[in-house]
C-alpha cells in the first residue's frame, strides 16, 4: 500500500545536464507542498569523474581535448537501471510522475516502457518522445530551424584521447563566459527570453560531455507498455533548440501510435530551459496536473 496520494515528481535531466539545474523548479514546487527528486543519469553531475580538464582555469585546450570522458560507454539501458532504481524507492511512498527534458525524454520513454507499474505519469518538458522506429532512420518530414546546432558547433571540442567514444560528444560550455558572440548565439537558442545572469547561471552548471548512443532501438516506445500511462507533453512555444514544430511532429506520432490515449498538450510561452529561469510557471503547471 502506498503511503501517500501526493505525488514525487522525478526529474529527469537533458543533453549536458544533470540534477544541478532542477534545483529552482524543484523549489518552486516544494512551495506548492510537493515532493520531487532530481536524478543525475550515470556519467553526469555527482556520478561524473572529470573531465577535470573542464573545471580547470585557465583552461588547457590539448588537455581537454585529450581527458577521457565520464560517459565513454554509458547506455541507455544504464539509465533506465539507474532511474528505475530511483523509482523503486520512491513507489512506495506515492504516485510517481516521471518528468524529463529534451534528451532525457528518451530514458523517460525507456524507463516507463520498462516498469510501466511504477510510472503514474509521464511528463515531457519538450523532450525527444520516439514512437516509431523510423524516427531513428529516416529523415523526419518538419522544417527544423532550430538554432541549438549552430550554436554548439562553436564550442565543440574534438576529442583525441585514446579509445574515444564516438557517440561522445563534448561541448566547452564555459568558453561561452569569454566570447560574448558565442554566449548570445547560445542564449538565443536555450533561454532567450531570460536575463544574460540567468543564462550564465545555468551554464555554470552543464557538464561538458554527452552520450548521443542513447538514440538507439531501446529509446522507442510502444503502444502497449508506454501507452498505457497517461502522457503529457508540455510545448515550449519559444524554444529554438527543439521547435515547435518538431514537438508537434512528435505529438502527433506519438498520437497515431495510441489514438485512444494521445497526449494530454499543454503549452507554455517559454525557451528550451525555461524551466530553469522561470520555475514558477512550470511548477504551477504540473502541479496542475496532479
Amino acid at each position: 500500500m502506498r503511503a501517500s496520494s501526493r505525488p514525487t515528481f522525478v526529474c529527469v535531466h537533458g543533453g549536458s545536464s544533470n540534477a544541478r539545474a532542477w534545483g529552482p523548479l524543484r523549489n518552486e514546487l516544494a512551495l506548492l507542498g510537493h515532493r520531487s527528486y532530481a536524478v543525475d543519469l550515470p556519467g553526469h553531475g555527482e556520478r561524473a569523474d572529470g573531465p577535470a580538464a573542464y573545471h580547470r582555469q585557465p583552461q588547457d585546450p590539448v588537455a581537454l581535448a585529450a581527458a577521457p570522458s565520464p560517459m565513454s560507454g554509458v547506455t541507455l539501458r544504464d539509465n533506465v537501471l539507474h532511474v528505475t532504481e530511483v523509482l523503486r524507492r520512491l513507489a512506495p511512498l506515492g504516485p510517481v510522475v516521471l518528468v524529463g527534458h529534451s534528451l532525457g525524454g528518451l530514458t523517460v520513454g525507456a524507463v516507463t516502457e520498462a516498469v510501466p507499474d511504477l510510472v503514474d505519469r509521464t511528463v515531457y518538458l519538450s523532450a525527444l518522445c520516439l514512437a516509431d522506429p523510423a524516427m531513428l532512420t529516416e529523415a523526419w518530414d518538419v522544417a527544423d530551424a532550430n538554432l541549438l546546432e549552430a550554436a554548439v558547433a562553436r564550442i565543440a571540442v574534438p576529442l583525441t584521447g585514446a579509445g574515444a567514444d564516438p557517440g561522445v560528444v563534448r561541448l566547452n560550455w564555459r568558453a561561452a563566459h569569454a566570447d560574448p558572440a558565442v554566449f548570445a548565439e547560445l542564449k538565443a537558442a536555450m533561454m532567450a527570453d531570460s536575463t544574460d545572469r540567468a543564462f550564465g547561471a545555468l551554464l555554470d552548471t552543464l557538464d561538458p560531455d554527452e552520450n548521443h548512443g542513447v538514440l538507439e532501438p531501446g529509446a522507442v516506445v510502444t503502444a502497449e507498455r508506454w501507452g498505457r500511462v497517461p502522457h503529457t507533453y508540455v510545448r515550449l512555444s519559444r524554444d529554438a533548440a527543439l521547435t515547435p514544430a518538431v514537438q508537434d511532429h512528435m505529438i502527433r506520432t506519438a498520437d497515431r501510435l495510441t489514438p485512444d490515449h494521445p497526449f494530454d498538450v499543454r503549452t507554455l510561452d517559454a525557451s528550451h530551459v525555461g524551466y530553469f529561469s522561470r520555475p514558477a510557471l512550470f511548477a504551477e503547471l504540473l502541479a496542475e496536473l496532479v
